[in-house]
């Protein structure tokens, strides 16, 4: 059953991450694009990024899976996360910049995840 959940979990991570930085981008460069929502989202698919590695964690501790590269990209993403928060205001600026091309970096860690 965690299998399958990490399994669904790890498509709305990509997909979330992959939509919510185009939306970024697209407010970047266009300020009509520029709405609460597009924030809520944000946080919604970071979110998504903690329960992925949570219920990647829990698997291996079930099902006693040797560490990998797949865990490694679970952590990156995880790590990653931290990090876009912590230059929110070195960016402050340009958030929509930042958080477009760091949910597109998400998307790709959580790709490269997935096809392992």
């Amino acid at each position: 059953m965690i299998r399958d959940l990490h399994n669904v979990v790890s498509w709305v991570f990509i997909l979330a991450n992959g939509a919510v930085g185009l939306w970024a981008l697209a407010a970047h460069q266009w300020p009509r694009y520029r709405h609460r929502a597009g924030w809520i989202a944000v946080v919604i698919a970071e979110v998504v990024v903690l329960a992925q590695v949570i219920l990647g964690v829990i698997l291996q501790v079930n099902e006693d899976i040797e560490g990998d590269r797949h865990q490694l990209y679970g952590f990156s993403a995880f790590a990653s996360v931290g990090i876009i928060f912590a230059y929110r205001n070195e960016m402050k600026d340009r958030p929509y910049l930042l958080y477009g091309l760091g949910s597109l970096w998400l998307m790709g860690l959580g790709i490269r995840a997935a096809v392992l």
